[in-house]
């Protein structure tokens, strides 16, 4: 098979990967001409760490992890008032910056696969032999089957499914990342500030610090992903204190050229699969915040690849779907729950969480 991969993120790379490795071709086509280095960190587990494994990086990703294990919560004069352990001790995961295990994951499927950057797809239509592809660079090209590793705003989810609003919705949090250039002084530590309704965090990363805001919102009338100086604007109204170190980062803020800054949502479709296309990753199931949405896509990625090798397109494709929704599902519901615990909305709420963190032994 000739199979298209709209995206070089985590889902489509792990799955340029092991479409080769079952013998089919792949063409990673990318809009962007490399990857960004802002991100909060995320979490390799579970059935993720075991494809990493066969793979063959995981020793690469240990070397790029994280040493982080705790995190602590602060009051605005900056005095530890809660906090808990993170990580599992026994190493079976592997927290990383999202850029880092992207491009460990490009450079494996690298060598297996066609990379083209800075095109994107333009059109499909799709028979029952194949999908003809136009992309933005005029090239017209015919493949077996598209896939959308293309993220929380999926443009082959909008050309094969329809508009956006249909399928993604907005979860009431917005959430920013930039790289920090400050001091962070113990590389173990997440140190997190709140206030009712929002959070500010530093985070250690691997020697390459990473500040991240989340904070409840109703949906902003439009809300533009895309659009840099709205998000400074909106970042600074909604921390205007001069508490804990948000001065620093406001001044970071609107300084740096590499800001990421997008509302929190959920994905949900009654079918991943629109004939010859169809989806993988966020662009199907994301949950887009804490971390899980990689673990999810290097998962889902493998089980496709699996299937596709397996049997035909119109069996493999419900299978994958069946399979992979199973963890998707579970992991989506999460979400409120840990939101409620970071993000506590009254100031009642963020006693009560810090009180308990000091007394329970929250893993």
């Amino acid at each position: 098979m000739n199979i298209l991969i709209s995206g070089a993120g985590i889902a489509g790379s792990t799955l340029a990967y092991w479409l080769a490795r079952h013998g089919m071709s792949a063409t990673v086509v990318e809009r962007s001409a490399g990857q960004r280095s802002s991100g909060s960190p995320v979490d390799v587990r579970g059935h993720a760490v075991e494809v990493a494994e066969r793979m063959g990086v995981l020793p690469r990703l240990r070397e790029a992890a994280t040493r982080v294990n705790r995190m602590s919560f602060v009051d605005a004069a900056g005095r530890r008032v809660g906090g808990m352990r993170v990580g599992r001790p026994d190493g079976g995961e592997v927290e990383l910056r999202r850029t880092d295990l992207a491009g460990i994951l490009t450079a494996a499927a690298r060598d297996h696969a066609e990379f083209v950057h800075g095109d994107s797809i333009a059109s499909l239509t799709q028979d029952g032999g194949g999908v003809d592809v136009e992309f933005d660079s005029g090239t017209r090209r015919r493949f077996d089957l598209v896939v959308g590793a293309d993220g929380l705003h999926s443009n082959v989810r909008r050309l094969a499914f329809g508009p956006e609003s249909r399928f993604v919705r907005h979860l009431g949090l917005y959430v920013a990342t930039l790289p920090f250039t400050g001091r962070v002084p113990d590389p173990s530590e997440v140190v997190m500030y709140n206030a009712p309704g929002r959070s500010a965090t530093l985070h250690p990363s691997n020697g390459e610090a990473v500040a991240a805001f989340i904070f409840h919102a109703p949906t902003l009338p439009g809300f533009d992903h895309r659009d840099t100086g709205r998000h400074r604007r909106l970042l600074h109204t909604a921390y205007p204190e001069p508490a804990w170190r948000l001065p620093e980062l406001m001044e970071q803020v609107a300084a740096t050229d590499d800001l990421f800054f997008d509302a929190v949502s959920r994905v949900r479709l009654n079918t991943w699969t629109a004939g010859r296309v169809t989806l993988v990753g966020d662009a199907a199931s994301s949950v887009s915040l804490f971390g899980d949405g990689s673990t999810l896509a290097m998962s889902a990625a493998y089980t496709l690849a699996a299937e596709l090798a397996a049997d035909t397109t119109t069996t493999a494709l419900p299978r994958y779907e069946h399979r992979h929704r199973t963890l998707a599902g579970p992991r989506q519901r999460h979400v409120t729950m840990v939101s409620r615990l970071l993000i506590p909305k009254t100031r009642y709420g963020l006693t009560t969480r810090n009180l308990l963190t000091r007394l329970l032994p929250t893993p």
